[in-house]
């Protein structure tokens, strides 16, 4: 039956309700003063909640199969005479309570809260009133105790001993170097027991050391809860067993274990995908937790978190790039689209931000977040990372044996040459950072061709080529940046920058001036006031200087990487706030020297070991414990105390360091001072010398040098670098300054006033905290799934197994304490609202109250579901391992009983209304067809009745009479024949007669008109041979005439050149005359500068006739003799081939060149002679003769000489224009016969 949509003031209220609101007015009434604050208020649910002052029911008023003791009376209440007693009793068990012990106590009341202790699980405090019930919500703070104040005991087994001797069973028993030995007992004595060894030794050891082992028949099994019996070795040797089977995964409830086995095995790939995707296989694997973690956010509509943690070289990467993989296939694809991108994005981070260190060959030196979105239908729509903590000093310091970044060595080995080439890159042992390590590979891994996956993958995610390469420059640029050095240059230990291939180089790529770049590094810009002043940095100083500016820029890069792959995988509008969360940080580390990045590593896994006790540990306990569950509390180590230690203010860890960072004369060692000075009375910290401290972390102790602590801590960022990257060229040292200078306040640092960039910037500690917290808030905020990595060996070696190194680390994660929660526990909690909704179908009974508590408990009864099976509390029912999927299979069944009803009702009806469907149809067809019959005989009748019907009667009826006729015509002319035989032979002789007549005729007609078709077919022939042949004649003249054209086209051009070249020589010789003629005026104005002075001699303008002169100048030879020789030799040949016209030109040509040459001649004859007679005239006396007037008459002689040759020359350059357009119209009329 369903549950109706009944509001809560209509629903009844059971028995047991009306008891607790009673109880709840009592005790609000009666309730002492100093009793502790009330507990904060479970979440609210559909059902009735009692007091806020949560109670445990008494176990005699338990709900529980039959209502034990029968403490329902006949009217279905319970009886309050031993309620009253029982709460006696429970008050004075809370009176008893000492709440300021460091005991841990998840019962009715919590211990005072600290408040300078800080915790990202604060609720704000708020007041909820329903139905007349006030619920007070106040500021939980989990964890503040330290630990359980009962442990479970394991069985007693003393007892037991002989039955282990009788029947030869196996035990564990510790051996002198401290590890675990099977063995069997041979006997006891005293205390004492003879043990022997799997090896055959035989050892006495006490009997309180000995611990049970289980049957063979439980070896290697997948849940740690199968154990019969649960300790440390056989946990150790179960997961050893399996281990060796290459089983790397076994359950702990609900933690997943994942040994990582340091090789490639069989248990992935698409057949095993496919194998989880359809639930048929159920084993322990992390696609079974990433399959768990889909179907949930699905049905429930929660987002789900898988949280990886374990130690450096446990396999936390490789494991969550398995549960993507997992996600992705799930989810659409691995492929193509987004999930292909999403999957991409683990190859460049990896390249980006993992290195090589002394444990592990690819260890994440970063933390990173993936949240995974998904749309409605479940598909991956998009995808957000979030990073945490680069380690930023291993691009310029490296320990011996470790590797820096994996990107920085695949770029020198794998880079193509023409990127090689523009970035002026070497091999990787040529560059400082380096080398330094001595150690440039790992073992089995290609750089070179990780580089090309790497390329692929930005590809991908549609980081573009130019963006590629921009990325490329500033790792070659970090790599050059380390190779630059310094020289001191005088006393003081100041230094110059060696300028050398790396400055030039490292300049060229950030996109600066090498002058720029030396002064950034080698001297100081100090403000005071408006002045500026420069100073020069000591060699520290300047090394210092210039591995801060590689620090920055690299991480500056992973950040604005980081910022690209995001905006690539953006959901955007598609976003539906379904969402699994990955979380892969960096492993708990402990090496020789631990520095502040340990620090910080150390602390976030501290963190997170914390969630991991609070979900797994203290709010299932917590739960049992305010929900009135009956229940024995669990032991287990709690790190509150350390995380205190490290971020309680005002005297933690964190909140010291920051408060020396802001000294400026304080030094590490009094960092170190401060710390023994506050925190030595701690448990978790224990101070050294030198600078040293210990912290006792939850996996162990840890030895921290505080050498460099203050100066990461600050993170300092100089603004004359900043200045210095804004004045780049270049794209992203631009970007990287500009981010910088944005988040820089305007306000300054009192103790460092010239520094504004660096004022009021958070400490990297602090921020960190502040990142771990928002973490830890978004981890809250969804349901979490566990995997713990453990790292078998130190090695890195497939197959061993190191017991004591596997020991510790379960330990540390706690794995034993969650199998006997998980044993003991109830992993199954559902609201009572919420189970009745589900299930209340289920119920048979309609006489059940309707209320939802007791429709829970009248289906668990309904089932038979025994009562240690589950507990009922006040606001949820607690089911043991499995309960809830035997009830769930009993729903699903009954759905499908539904559905098979319903299906059967709905095929009755459907094949009801069909067959009504059909007999309307048959009765519909069989009217129709009757009406379409009678319309049809309607027609014919009509039409029978027509006088065209009786025609076309008689028309057949004709037609038939005639071919019967002709048939009896054709047998009576048969007969007929026979009898005039002879007759008709006769005729047929007289007819062939005259046919034979008429066929010669025919004959001889045809035959002349065979005789006359050869004739006109010779003619014929004849003709076409005629035709071809005047076809060739015409042929051969075509070629002559084409002949003839060429020869004319090549006279014509040498004609042309003739005439160009003639030109050439009179524009030669008119130069020269005038030239002569010039000479002859200067010698005349010289001669007579002794006589009287005469009268100006006006030379004409230098173009006083510019058009004809230049016309005849042009055509004035030099010399007679020779142009007369090329002349005459010119003019047979024109005259060839020329008609009566053009030899008529030619003469008066050859005319008019003559009269010039012989005019020539006498001008400068008598020119010649006027230049004598006037040197001569201071000698001779000439009465009669005057120079003046005879240079004027020569000038007038001259000139009319030159007007009337003007006009002959004139006339004859039109009649050669003319003939020269007669031979052009000939030619084309002649070549257009031609064609």
């Amino acid at each position: 039956m369903m549950l109706s949509a009944a509001s809560p003031q209509s629903i009844a209220r059971s028995s047991l309700e009306e008891m607790l609101e009673s109880l709840r007015r009592r005790d609000d009434a009666e309730s002492p003063k100093d009793l502790p604050p009330a507990l904060p208020a479970r979440p609210t649910s559909r059902a009735r909640l009692p007091s806020s002052r949560q109670r445990s029911l008494p176990m005699t008023s338990q709900v529980q199969n039959g209502y034990k003791n029968n403490n329902l009376n006949s009217n279905n209440e319970l009886d309050f005479t031993l309620i009253e007693v029982t709460k006696a009793n429970e008050d004075s068990k809370r009176k008893e309570k000492d709440f300021a012990s460091s005991i841990c106590s998840f019962g009715s009341k919590k211990s005072k809260k600290d408040p300078n202790l800080e915790s990202p699980y604060r609720i704000g405090a708020e007041e909820v009133e329903k139905e007349g019930i006030r619920c007070s919500t106040k500021t939980i703070v989990p964890g503040s105790d330290s630990c359980l104040a009962f442990k479970i005991k394991e069985p007693e087994w003393e007892d037991n001993i002989g039955y282990f001797i009788k029947k030869k069973l196996s035990i564990w028993c510790q051996i002198v170097s401290g590890h675990w030995e099977s063995g069997t007992i041979l006997s006891t004595s005293g205390d004492n027991a003879c043990v022997s060894l799997s090896n055959g030794d035989t050892i006495k050891v006490p009997i309180g050391e000995l611990l049970p082992a289980n049957p063979d028949i439980l070896e290697g099994v997948e849940d740690l809860i199968q154990l019969s019996y649960l300790n440390e070795p056989s946990v150790l040797h179960n997961l050893q067993f399996r281990y060796s089977q290459d089983m790397i995964y076994s359950k702990a409830g609900p933690v997943l274990i994942a040994i990582n086995p340091f090789k490639n095995t069989q248990i992935y790939g698409k057949g095993v995908v496919a194998s989880y995707r359809q639930k048929t296989a159920r084993n322990a694997h992390v696609y079974d937790v990433a399959d768990a973690a889909y179907s949930e956010m699905l049905r429930d509509e929660v987002n789900q978190s898988i949280i990886i943690s374990g130690e450096s070289g446990a396999g936390k990467t490789e494991t969550a790039k398995i549960a993507m993989q997992y996600l992705a296939a799930l989810a659409g694809g691995d492929t193509v689209g987004i999930e292909h991108e999403i999957l991409q994005t683990s190859c460049i981070l990896e390249a980006f931000g993992n290195s090589k260190t002394s444990r592990n060959d690819n260890s994440s030196r970063f933390g990173k977040f993936i949240e995974i979105h998904f749309s409605t239908s479940g598909k991956i729509c998009g995808a957000k990372i979030q990073t945490f903590l680069l380690e930023k000093s291993r691009v310029v310091q490296l320990a011996k044996g470790e590797r820096s970044y994996h990107v920085l060595y695949q770029l020198c080995a794998g880079a193509p040459s023409s990127l090689k080439e523009r970035l002026n890159l070497k091999l990787a042992q040529e560059y400082n950072y380096l080398n330094q390590s001595g150690c440039l590979t790992i073992d089995g891994v290609d750089d070179g061709k990780r580089f090309h996956t790497l390329q692929e993958a930005m590809d991908i995610v549609r980081i573009v080529k130019h963006e590629q390469e921009a990325v490329f420059t500033m790792l070659a640029a970090v790599l050059w940046l380390g190779n630059i050095s310094f020289q001191v240059i005088d006393s003081e230990n100041h230094v110059d920058v060696v300028t050398d291939e790396a400055v030039t180089v490292a300049a060229k790529l950030i996109g600066c001036s090498v002058n720029d770049l030396v002064l950034a590094l080698s001297c100081r810009k100090i403000v005071v006031g408006k002045d500026n002043f420069s100073k020069k940095l000591t060699l520290q100083q300047a090394n210092d200087r210039r591995d801060a500016l590689a620090k920055f820029l690299y991480a500056s890069l992973f950040d604005w990487l980081v910022e690209q792959i995001n905006k690539s995988l953006e959901v955007g509008k598609r976003c539906t706030g379904k969402a699994i969360n990955i979380l892969d940080i960096y492993g708990f580390e402990s090496f020789k020297k631990n520095s502040f990045e340990q620090f910080c590593i150390n602390y976030a896994n501290e963190r997170l070991q914390q969630h991991f006790n609070r979900h797994l540990f203290k709010l299932e306990q917590e739960d049992y414990e305010v929900d009135g569950i009956d229940w024995t509390k669990v032991d287990f180590e709690d790190n509150q105390d350390c995380l205190n230690l490290i971020e309680k203010k005002p005297l933690g860890i964190l909140s010291l360091l920051d408060e020396e960072s802001n000294f400026p004369k304080a030094t590490d060692l009094t960092f170190a001072n401060k710390l023994k000075e506050h925190l030595n009375s701690n448990p978790c910290f224990k101070g050294g010398k030198d600078g040293f401290f210990c912290i006792h972390h939850y996996a162990g102790e840890v030895t921290y040098d505080t050498c460099g602590f203050l100066e990461k801590n600050r993170d300092p960022v100089l603004p004359d670098l900043i200045k210095f990257l804004s004045s780049s060229s270049h794209h992203l040292p631009q970007l990287f300054a500009s981010r910088i200078l944005d988040q820089s306040p305007k306000a300054g640092n009192p103790y460092n006033p010239s520094n504004p960039i660096d004022s009021q910037r958070q400490s990297v500690g602090m921020k960190f905290k502040g990142q771990l917290f928002n973490l830890m808030h978004q981890l809250e905020t969804t349901k979490p799934h566990f995997v713990r990595c453990i790292k078998p060996n130190n090695k890195q070696t497939p197959g061993l197994y190191e017991k004591d190194l596997v020991l510790q680390q379960l330990r540390c994660c706690g794995v034993i304490e969650v199998v006997r929660i998980s044993r003991s526990g109830f992993p199954t909690r559902i609201l009572h609202q919420e189970f009745a909704e589900r299930y209340g179908i289920l119920l048979v009974d309609a006489n059940v109250s309707k209320d939802p508590l007791s429709i829970s408990v009248a289906i668990l009864q309904q089932f038979n579901i025994l009562p240690e099976m589950y507990q009922v509390g006040y606001t949820k029912l607690y089911l043991r391992t499995g309960q809830i999927a035997l009830l769930e299979d009993k729903r699903k069944q009954f759905l499908q009983d539904i559905v098979r009803v319903q299906k059967c009702f709905r095929g009755h009806r459907a094949r009801i209304h069909f067959c009504g469907l059909q007999d309307g149809v048959k009765a519909l067809q069989s009217f129709i067809r009757g009406e379409i019959a009678r319309k049809k005989f309607q027609a014919v009748k009509r039409k029978s009745t027509t006088s065209p019907s009786k025609t076309l009667f008689v028309a057949e009826q004709m037609e038939i009479i005639y071919l019967q006729s002709v048939i009896r015509g054709c047998l009576a002319r048969k007969q007929l024949d026979q009898l005039h035989k002879l007759k008709v032979g006769s005729e047929t002789l007289k007819l062939r007669a005259k046919s034979s007549k008429k066929i010669s005729g025919l004959k001889d007609v045809t035959m002349e008109q065979v005789q006359v078709l050869p004739i006109a077919l010779a003619e014929l022939e004849r003709r076409v041979r005629k035709a071809e042949a005047d076809l060739e004649q015409k042929e051969d003249e075509n070629a002559s005439l084409r002949d003839q054209l060429r020869q004319y086209e090549t006279k014509w051009s040498d004609f042309e050149a003739r005439m160009k070249s003639m030109e050439e020589v009179w524009q030669k010789q008119m130069a020269s005359l005038q030239m002569s003629l010039s000479a002859a005026r200067k010698s005349l104005i010289t001669g007579d500068h002794n006589a009287a002075p005469p009268k100006r001699i006006e030379a004409p303008p230098h173009d006083y006739d510019s058009e004809d002169t230049a016309s005849m100048g042009s055509r004035t030879p030099v010399g007679t003799g020779t142009v007369q020789i090329k002349y005459s030799a010119t003019i047979p040949a024109l005259r060839s081939g020329r008609d009566t016209s053009t030899n008529g030109a030619l003469n008066s040509v050859n005319d008019l060149f003559k009269e010039f040459e012989l005019r020539k001649q006498k001008f400068d004859d008598d020119a010649q002679a006027l230049g004598q007679e006037g040197h001569k005239s201071s000698e001779l006396s000439f009465q009669n003769s005057n120079p003046d007037e005879e240079l004027r008459k020569l000038k007038t002689r001259f000139e009319s000489w030159k007007k009337e040759y003007k006009v002959r020359l004139r006339e004859t350059k039109s009649r050669l224009h003319k003939l020269g357009h007669l031979e052009a119209d000939k030619g084309r009329k002649w070549w257009g016969k031609m064609r």
